[in-house]
């Protein structure tokens, strides 16, 4: 997949169009991605442990990954993502600017 949990992404079609928002979780099996604030559903619930009282909760939907695209923190623009080889590593690339996405742990 080319996006990663806490990558920045840019929806590109959908309802959600135009909007940014961090990945909160990736799912490579089924290529889909949950992103903060985006494709955000209504789910009837019974009372649990988690919601006492039940009621409406409203929370992030899975979208397909094909739908997003990652935004460079280095030059801000939502960019394709290109492998490169950096000491060693394959690490993501930025197609714009050339900047490496992934951080050196």
């Amino acid at each position: 997949m080319h996006v990663k949990k806490g990558d920045t992404v840019l929806v590109l079609s959908g309802k959600d169009k135009g909007k940014q928002g961090k990945i909160l979780q990736a799912m490579p099996a089924k290529d889909k991605v949950v992103v903060e604030g985006v494709n955000k559903i209504k789910r009837h619930t019974k009372p649990n442990q988690k919601a006492p009282n039940g009621g409406i909760i409203e929370k992030e939907a899975p979208m397909f990954a094909s739908k997003v695209m990652v935004v460079c923190p280095a030059c801000s623009k939502a960019t394709r993502v290109a492998k490169k080889e950096i000491d060693g590593k394959m690490v993501r690339v930025c197609k714009k600017c050339g900047e490496a996405l992934d951080q050196a742990k």
